[in-house]
């Protein structure tokens, strides 16, 4: 339960949480605390400057069972401190977990608590935890927010090693394109540590208490920018060498030696990607030291995320499969099913072959048998010999009906697959903008490695009734019957489906003028579309209608999106 609570709720942690750029004031629990680890730690801005001072409030008397607005009823609290209170706890009307924040309405920072969490619930960005409600209500201020029972904590997943190099390429990526999003409508999170990063079990990276963390503790920065591009930095440096890139140990990771200051990753870690071990320091160096080849500092998200899509992509290691064990023949299979077992290690002996019959039974049935071989031979000889004298007397009437029989049989052969040229493309736009229109070409250039990509969709995976489809035009140069279509795929996932349409043009009108001839949904990175209407037609539209959740990329953010990066027409 512990473990699952630390990973689900947005707690202010302040596990070690080492300064960065300033430092904010000490402050202590209200005597109730349930964990005594968090009980006296010191709370330390990732901020630059602009610490509020610690006011004591009197914390609500709350116990578990408690209900809050007839709804919210409190199952466990999981951490007291500084005047406010977090809880585990369950929406009665949605029948769901949820977290909650709770404080007096008179703590000096209920009013912003409210604010931050109100701003937070306004930005809608999955990528976040979300803030379920907020509200002030019988001298109680409480913040609710999403329950992630299937996530973990970056400190958690770092507890046995550092990260895998994909996995912390896809953690900074997603972590600083959240952010990015999250700046560009004003809000900063200011204490972005390991705890508050989150790993769900589909592999989406997810980040907790934006804005609300920061108001809970009391933090502001003049630079916030700088101060979450750091963070973003520190993060990174502790997935790819499990230390935190400070003096002092936190967040269960050893800090940098004394006196030795701040030194690449890959001086840390042998093995360590030299790209990424750049990136971090990159975003950490943000007082006048540089990464080794002496690039500029990344001091907003929005430059990071613009250095990141400079590297090349990293891509998924490559599955290992486990050699299968070497075959046993079973007990069973020995014959020896249901008798005991011989002593282990002693060879087995191998049964005799039963002798031939040998009685006189036996021998007058193989007597038989060999009679029925001798007159079954000669029977065949004699029809044989038949067959050739009649065959010598056919008239030639019925030499050319065999031969017009043969023709018929001949005819009845199923016709060779051809794979249809295609001569051009046209990407169409039914409702709302294009995708990638520039790209259409490199969907039928021969080279997989290339293609053509829809954008990253909020909802998903069928986009209906947002976008009714996305898809492109082929022209096959003349009027040609389609069998099949084979369309490569660049994401795989729950689910894409493609439809294929004949068109009358390059530039039809609308989807309601061409005719469906065929469908298919797959899970993997290809589709093969049977054409179940034959209808000659130059033009076929392979148009998408659903598509699968990706992380985010270089290209674009997490979202549900597709790429085709080939297609082939056969008739």
């Amino acid at each position: 339960m512990a473990e699952r609570s630390t990973a689900a709720v947005d707690v202010a942690d302040n596990s070690g949480d080492k300064p960065l750029t300033a430092k904010a004031d000490q402050s202590t629990a209200d005597g109730v605390a349930q964990n005594p680890e968090r009980d006296t730690e010191s709370d330390q801005a990732q901020g630059s400057g602009g610490i509020e001072e610690t006011v004591k409030a009197s914390p609500p008397e709350l116990h578990s069972g408690h209900k809050l607005a007839r709804r919210y009823r409190l199952e466990e609290c999981v951490t007291r401190l500084d005047g406010f209170s977090s809880w585990r706890a369950v929406d009665e009307k949605l029948r769901r977990a949820v977290g909650v924040h709770i404080l007096p309405a008179d703590h000096a920072r209920a009013r912003s608590v409210l604010a931050a969490a109100r701003s937070s619930a306004l930005l809608g960005d999955p990528r976040f935890v979300q803030v379920l409600d907020a509200v002030e209500e019988n001298d109680l201020v409480y913040v609710v927010h999403e329950w992630l029972p299937d996530a973990t904590e970056l400190t958690t997943l770092l507890a046995p090693g550092p990260l895998e190099v994909h996995d912390a390429y896809q953690m900074v990526s997603q972590i600083a394109s959240a952010m990015a999003a999250a700046h560009r409508e004003g809000l900063a999170h200011l204490r972005l540590n390991p705890n508050a990063v989150l790993r769900t079990s589909s592999g989406q990276w997810r980040i907790r208490g934006l804005a609300v963390n920061a108001a809970l503790r009391g933090i502001s920065s003049d630079t916030p920018q700088r101060t979450d591009t750091e963070a973003i930095g520190a993060l990174l440096y502790a997935a790819l060498t499990q230390r935190w890139p400070y003096e002092s140990d936190a967040y269960g990771l050893s800090g940098l030696p004394k006196g030795v200051g701040l030194i690449a990753p890959d001086q840390v870690r042998a093995g360590v990607h030299r790209g990424l071990s750049e990136l971090a320091m990159r975003a950490l160096a943000n007082d006048g030291a540089t990464a080794s080849r002496h690039e500029a500092a990344c001091t907003t998200p929005e430059e990071l995320v613009k250095a990141i899509g400079e590297m090349p992509r990293i891509r998924p290691p490559e599955p290992t499969f486990a050699a299968p064990p070497d075959y046993q023949r079973t007990t069973y299979q020995q014959g020896t099913y249901g008798r005991p077992s011989t002593h282990p290690g002693a060879a087995q002996p191998v049964p005799s072959p039963p002798p031939p019959l040998q009685s006189r039974t036996g021998k007058a049935l193989k007597w038989a048998v060999s009679a029925l071989l001798i007159a079954a031979l000669g029977l065949g000889s004699w029809q044989l010999a038949d067959a050739l004298m009649d065959q010598g007397n056919k008239s030639e009437d019925t030499k050319q009906t065999q031969t017009t029989d043969g023709n018929d049989k001949t005819g009845d052969k199923t016709k060779p697959v051809r794979t249809l040229a295609i001569q051009g493309a046209q990407e169409f736009v039914a409702k709302g903008g294009a995708q990638h229109p520039n790209d259409v070409d490199k969907t039928y250039d021969g080279n997989t490695s290339t293609y053509w990509r829809t954008s990253s969709f909020i909802g998903g995976p069928v986009l209906a009734p947002y976008k009714p489809g996305v898809g492109i035009v082929y022209d096959l140069g003349s009027s040609q019957t389609v069998s099949a279509a084979t369309i490569g795929l660049y994401y795989s996932g729950d689910h894409t489906t493609v439809n294929l349409y004949a068109a009358d043009s390059l530039s039809p009108s609308s989807l309601d003028s061409m005719t469906q001839i065929g469908s298919a949904t797959t899970t993997g990175t290809s589709a093969s579309v049977k054409v179940t209407k034959q209808v000659k037609s130059r033009y076929v539209l392979v148009w998408l209608t659903a598509l699968p959740h990706a992380a985010s990329d270089q290209y674009s953010d997490a979202g549900y999106k597709q790429a085709i990066t080939d297609v082939k027409f056969t008739g």
